[in-house]
């Protein structure tokens, strides 16, 4: 096992690489795009677009910025990354700092249409025929009769309190906030350690115990793994670490018994509202999709189209189902998972980080996703959906 070198040392040896890293830090604490992206106004909103009869096109309201995009742009492009002499902690640097200026230039241009999406696709893609064919490969299954565990019969108060109990399994701070401006039923805030619950939310005991798995288990995990890094990269995130945190989260829900096909399918859909931008939907046309020709009733079909058509056109979602594959991959080959536990990194990422390992930089996870333990999942429907997804 490699020697952890004390923090110190590490900063006297590389001292260069680490005063960028604390200047990215600070840097990219401003930046977190889900606080930017999500609407004000959302049940006004879908109030008039019901009260349409779905053909009203919503005008969503955004927060404004904290910050000059411009200035803030120009702060990271500033950062002399020529005195990393290490070739690939060097390029590992660069395309963070590509990232989060492509980051900057999503949040800039919020709610302008074409000019989000546009950017939008830059940081996250738009969904391949690939991932098409596997949402609908999950989309021509016949929904599963429903239990009590799926009835919605909590609050967000009685919520607050299963999270904390699910939480006392690890050894970190839970930090809950209620929040009537997100767009899931609950989120991680990266940034602030902090799981949001939407208030005035009802959840079902099989929502919760999802939740716990994604957000606590996976999300809130890899934040406090990746505080405890030398070097502020892992926390703040890599590039294209969403696919993959999310992957890892949506495998934490199938490992944990919570996965079902009714969620599978949720993951489908959004594939579905993503693809339908680069076809040039309306919000009403993708909408029409998901409630008129999926049949997904209309609460949970706006919910989905919101998702894809926040901002101008949002395609974070489609990863979900993407980062599930091949995550579900990576579990099947036997390989360990702590790698990617370390914090907000990639599956592309891993072989520098193994470099850095080498040289002290990448210290041993201090926490794990315990749903990976253990497989409770026996819906073999689950597995058989997931053993043949392209």
């Amino acid at each position: 096992m490699i020697p952890v070198a004390p923090i110190a040392d590490l900063q006297q040896q590389y001292p260069f690489l680490f005063d960028i890293d604390s200047n990215l830090n600070r840097l990219v604490k401003r930046i977190e795009l889900l606080s930017y992206v999500n609407p004000l106004n959302t049940e006004k909103e879908k109030h008039r677009f019901f009260a349409s009869k779905y053909t009203y096109e919503p005008e969503f309201k955004y927060p404004k910025l904290k910050f000059d995009p411009y200035k803030l742009q120009r702060l990271f492009f500033s950062q002399r990354l020529e005195r990393i002499q290490d070739d690939t902690i060097r390029k590992s640097y660069q395309d963070v700092v590509y990232y989060y200026a492509n980051m900057i230039q999503c949040i800039e241009t919020i709610g302008r249409g074409k000019k989000f999406y546009y950017n939008s696709l830059r940081v996250y893609g738009t969904p391949t025929e690939r991932d098409v064919d596997n949402a609908r490969f999950i989309l021509h299954y016949a929904d599963e009769p429903q239990g009590e565990d799926m009835d919605k019969v909590f609050s967000a108060e009685e919520a607050k309190a299963f999270f904390e109990q699910f939480a006392k399994q690890y050894d970190f701070p839970l930090n809950i906030k209620f929040s009537v401006h997100i767009s899931a039923a609950a989120m991680v805030s990266n940034a602030t350690q902090t799981l949001f619950i939407k208030k005035n939310n009802k959840f079902s005991k099989n929502q919760l115990l999802t939740l716990a798995h994604h957000e606590i288990g996976v999300h809130l995990v890899t934040t406090f793994n990746g505080l405890k890094q030398p070097l502020t990269i892992f926390s703040n995130g890599l590039p294209k670490n969403v696919e993959t945190q999310e992957g890892l989260a949506v495998l934490s829900e199938y490992m944990g018994g919570a996965l079902t096909l009714k969620r599978l399918k949720e993951l489908a859909y959004r594939v579905m509202a993503a693809d339908s931008l680069i076809k040039g939907y309306s919000f009403a046309d993708t909408f029409d999709l998901i409630h008129g020709h999926y049949k997904l009733n209309r609460d949970d079909a706006f919910a989905i189209t919101l998702r894809a058509h926040r901002g101008g056109g949002f395609t974070k979602d489609r990863l979900y189902l993407s980062g599930l594959r091949k995550i579900y991959k990576r579990y099947q080959s036997g390989k360990p998972m702590d790698m990617l536990l370390t914090g907000k990194v990639a599956l592309d990422s891993e072989p520098s980080m193994s470099y850095m390992k080498q040289l002290g930089l990448v210290e041993p996870i201090t926490y794990k996703s315990l749903s990976f333990q253990e497989k409770l999942n026996t819906n073999t429907t689950l597995d058989f959906i997931l053993n043949n997804l392209k």
